[in-house]
């Protein structure tokens, strides 16, 4: 049986907009071209170039010609718009989230003292 958290209606939302998947691309790669990021964000060109327009205007990017390229830079202490982040610089998320991958941390097995209790003080699972 479904419920809403699996029903096939509810299966398609996602933690981040496409305005901060497309501010992420940039923090990754400031020179990336407007098609370059489409693909990365499986959107339109035409969406990330209204997108960027977005960010700019709101004053969270600026854009300068590199050449034939244009270069994006993030604007510094950009804040949050929301008001329940109100006041919180984005930089720390973009940060996060621009960076390289977090790789699994995987734990080894606690050793066991010879009464059969893990050396961690943790009682084993039945």
């Amino acid at each position: 049986m479904e419920n809403e958290h699996t029903g096939s209606r509810r299966n398609h939302w996602t933690f981040l907009t496409n305005h901060a998947r497309v501010l992420i691309a940039i923090a990754r790669d400031p020179g990336a071209r407007l098609r370059d990021i489409a693909a990365d964000c499986d959107l339109t060109e035409r969406t990330v170039q209204a997108i960027v327009t977005d960010l700019q205007t709101d004053g969270y990017l600026t854009r300068t010609r590199d050449g034939r390229r244009n270069r994006y830079a993030i604007a510094p202490g950009a804040r949050f718009r929301h008001p329940a982040e109100a006041g919180r610089e984005i930089a720390g998320l973009l940060a996060y989230l621009s960076g390289p991958p977090a790789t699994p941390t995987t734990t080894p097995p606690a050793a066991e003292s010879a009464d059969g209790v893990p050396d961690d003080g943790a009682l084993p699972l039945p």
